[in-house]
């Protein structure tokens, strides 16, 4: 039944007759027999529609051609299969200035709203992705009919901007207004029946029944929805007043203001003008070439760049079908169901049943959180078979060893594994400490041996190290890295070296950590300082959460290979991990935990200490980082400076709106780091000394 159903799914796109029609630009158009108008969407060399000036341009001529033929309706829909659109092209603001951006944006609501005022009825058939600037397209028609497989969002805010093409005002006209005031705020896309269920969309259907909805739809009998009571309520500034003091409250705990004021400005924006939608278009005109012209939002659009960038660099497909996935613990549990999820064929090994059992159980548990789709879930499960004799190694691609730390252990698995690889398949090991060529001792062939170190969990961090040694080929190299891309992950290509790049990075921010709460400077300010700076989590806290034990080994793994540039561990952090006290996953370590696992943090306003108004706590935490990286960089172990930013901001959480360590430290300024460095260094000891790597900076 379920192969039935894809294969009913998977019908050819409805079309119409533009379907037959030949290209011109970014458009296919054609009449039916119903004299329907239908506009295909089809931006050549591209597999995702963008919405650029072009695309808006050569709209523009077609509503021309529409209003001399005086068509029954207009379809508009997409001829990629990805979707309708992914949102606006990027690139087109890459290096306007303000005023060209607010000359682009002014074109394209003329063009959207000669589309609105059109005298036929529009009806948009969306999808897969309808995203940005493609739903605000959507929005600007009568009707919108989603396909069940279609989602739908406004995700400007993770570029620090709003919606700028009408989603602002058209949104919160035509559905909830608080629900689309949510999905504009979060950034976070919308299953169609979701967007139904929120007056967004009109009808959600098959792709075999898109041609019967446009039918209906021209019958008057799936009838257009608006915001109802809700918007009309919303009309009045006094309930848009009330709700805008919930949404910058709740928006204050995840963005603060400083750091990232697009939210704060959508809220204001609807708060004043929501009740007329002329003057709101005016104002979310001037917002967003505000916006985009801050900060923020340049280092933001840097970050999309950078993701780009290293999406760019698969070379082709991987040619990985079946992936076989050694050790069931936390990490490999989670590799295993994240590969299952995309798609491929996944076997699991372990010596126990017991973690095995565990690892299926924490595998469903993820896989539901993140598809939210039954046969999706059960799909993904159906391809994640338990292997206790490790009969998936002759069979696998890619053989991915996931054991804990130990040296002789792995080589042990890899003497089993190497002699039943098939022809042309890989070993990689997810070891995030030990070297590479101390692993590949002993492989007859350790060419076909490589790193691929995850970040934990899977499901949520997106790098990917791909980490070399002297004795790795090529191509070995090459399938690593277009099997990370297929994993819908970024690869980060490091050499093999302490820590590779972001672990050694990480463990310094750690580790000072540890030497402040050692130093009686209370945990929470730690933690505060750290998160003002931007940092997802305080270091402290972060401790906890990888597991004292872990952090301990780490840290000690790098200190033996690191000499002493790596500063010592506090004694009472190694009796804390005897004791058991190993921090989230115990219930308690820096930090006890209560019965959500959250950890019991003291108000920082109500903590009296001398550390209060140390200026330098905050550049004793991040500048280690920094000083680890430019070491990294010196030694080689990677060199592309936009390829570190991406890494330490996908991998650790690095904050966003700065663009990237390194960004950050040339936009501080090299002496100035340099000198605060020698400061540091000066009080608190030799662990701060400037690297030689530094000077690559200057040039």
């Amino acid at each position: 039944m379920g192969r039935m159903l894809s294969a009913l799914s998977d019908r050819s796109r409805e079309l119409g007759p533009a379907r037959l029609a030949e290209q011109d630009g970014n458009w296919r158009s054609g009449m039916d027999e119903d004299y329907v108008y239908w506009l295909v969407l089809d931006c050549p060399g591209k597999s995702v529609n963008t919405i650029g000036r072009d695309v808006l341009t050569e709209l523009s001529r077609h509503i021309d051609h529409i209003v001399d033929q005086k068509p029954a309706a207009v379809v508009i829909r997409s001829g990629k299969p990805a979707g309708f659109a992914a949102g606006a092209d990027i690139n087109q603001f890459k290096d306007a200035s303000t005023g060209d951006i607010r000359g682009m944006l002014k074109e394209g609501h003329l063009v959207l709203d000669r589309l609105a005022d059109l005298n036929c009825k529009t009806i948009a058939i969306v999808h897969g992705h309808c995203l940005g600037g493609g739903l605000e397209l959507a929005l600007a028609c009568d009707m919108r009919i989603a396909v069940s497989d279609a989602t739908l969002g406004f995700p400007e805010v993770m570029l620090g901007l709003h919606p700028g093409l009408g989603g602002t005002y058209r949104s919160t006209m035509i559905a909830d207004p608080v629900e689309a005031m949510t999905m504009m705020l979060t950034g976070k896309s919308m299953r169609a029946k979701k967007a139904k269920s929120i007056g967004l969309v009109d009808a959600v259907v098959e792709e075999r029944h898109v041609a019967s909805a446009v039918t209906a739809a021209l019958r008057g009998e799936l009838g257009s929805k608006s915001g109802g009571i809700k918007s009309q309520a919303f009309g009045f500034k006094p309930a848009r007043s009330l709700a805008a003091r919930q949404m910058r409250k709740k928006t204050a705990e995840k963005a603060p203001k400083s750091t990232y004021p697009a939210p704060y400005k959508l809220i204001d924006l609807w708060e004043e003008h929501g009740g007329s939608p002329r003057s709101m278009q005016e104002a979310e005109l001037q917002s967003f070439a505000e916006l985009i012209e801050s900060e923020t939002s340049r280092n933001l659009v840097r970050v999309f760049f950078l993701r780009e960038k290293m999406r760019g660099l698969r070379t082709g497909k991987s040619g990985v079908k079946h992936v076989h996935v050694i050790g069931a613990g936390a990490m490999g549990g989670e590799i295993a169901a994240w590969a299952a999820k995309q798609g491929f064929r996944v076997t699991l090994g372990d010596v126990a049943l017991k973690p095995m059992g565990k690892a299926i159980k924490s595998a469903a548990r993820m896989l539901e959180k993140v598809l939210k789709d039954p046969i999706k879930v059960r799909d993904a499960l159906d391809r994640l078979m338990p292997d206790v004799d490790n009969l998936g190694v002759s069979r696998a691609d890619i053989v991915i060893e996931a054991v804990p730390e130990k040296l002789d252990l792995k080589r042990r698995i890899y003497a089993d594994v190497e002699p039943r690889l098939k022809e042309g398949a890989i070993l990689a090991t997810n070891t995030s400490a030990l070297p590479l060529p101390d692993l590949a001792e002993g492989l007859a062939d350790p060419s076909r041996f490589v790193g691929l170190h995850f970040f934990n969990p899977v499901s949520r961090m997106q790098l990917i190290e791909i980490v070399s040694h002297d004795k790795v080929s090529d191509e070995t190299r090459d399938m690593a890295t277009n099997f990370a891309v297929e994993l819908s992950r970024l690869p980060a290509p490091v050499a093999s070296a302490p820590g590779f790049l972001v672990n050694r990075a990480l463990l310094p921010y750690m580790a000072e950590a540890l030497i402040m709460v050692d130093e009686g400077i209370p945990k929470e300010r730690i933690d505060a300082r750290a998160e003002a700076f931007g940092m997802p989590m305080g270091p402290v806290e972060l401790n906890d959460q990888v597991g004292l034990d872990v952090a301990l080994d780490v840290a000690t793994s790098l200190r033996e290979r690191l000499g002493g540039s790596f500063p010592e561990t506090p004694a009472w952090l190694r009796q804390m991990v005897e004791k058991g006290q190993l921090g989230r996953k115990s219930g308690e370590g820096l930090y006890e935990y209560d019965e959500k696992s959250k950890p019991k943090k003291r108000p920082v306003d109500a903590l009296k200490d001398d550390s209060k108004d140390d200026p330098n706590l905050t550049d004793r935490l991040i500048l280690p980082m920094l000083n680890a990286i430019v070491a990294s960089m010196r030694e080689g172990v990677i060199t592309d400076e936009e390829i570190i930013d991406g890494a330490m901001i996908f991998g650790t959480g690095f904050a966003p709106f700065r663009g990237g360590p390194l960004h950050y430290a040339r936009k501080r300024g090299v002496d100035d780091i340099v000198a605060k460095l020698d400061a540091l260094k000066e009080k608190h000891g030799a662990r701060f000394t400037p690297d030689a790597g530094w000077d690559l900076l200057r040039n």
